[in-house]
């Protein structure tokens, strides 16, 4: 990423948490081939700690490893109640930021996915789909050079 483009992902990833309330916005992508393929959280806004810097997903696993290989987003109203305890260590940003209700959403470059984009809050239950229009409208669908497809969760 040219550092013009981190700035403005990294503006509008701020924008997005404050205009719509959220506690977190993040932004994962993955790295080129040589590092194999590997997630990262690459920007965040409101985070807790630094520890995001250090996780490392594959396709399918954690949050973003999931939205990416799928190519759909993902909504949990209640962590609580939709992921078993025992289950959570699979999903490191969750843990970290002390998320409790979140969604992510792929960014499709050319019809493939090449990013996601991580919102939530650390209160259950606060995430609505009505909420995604919303965040649908603000981003006009774009995420600086990212198109966001429709948002629909099943």
């Amino acid at each position: 990423m040219t550092n013009s483009a981190s700035i403005i992902y990294q503006a509008t990833l701020d924008h997005i948490r404050e205009a719509i309330g959220y506690d977190f916005a993040s932004l994962a992508f993955a790295q080129s081939a040589k590092d194999q393929f590997v997630i990262t959280w690459q920007y965040v806004s409101g985070n807790l700690n630094e520890r995001y810097k250090r996780i490392q997903l594959q396709s399918g696993k954690g949050i973003a490893g999931m939205v990416f290989k799928t190519g759909k987003p993902m909504l949990v109203l209640d962590v609580s109640e939709q992921l078993a305890q025992s289950e959570r260590f699979q999903y490191p940003i969750i843990v970290s930021e002390r998320l409790c209700s979140l969604a992510a959403i792929p960014l499709f470059e050319l019809d493939r996915v090449t990013g996601v984009l991580l919102v939530g809050y650390r209160e259950a239950n606060k995430i609505t789909e009505s909420e995604f229009v919303e965040l649908e409208q603000l981003l006009g669908g774009k995420f600086g050079d990212f198109e966001v497809k429709e948002l629909t969760f099943n």
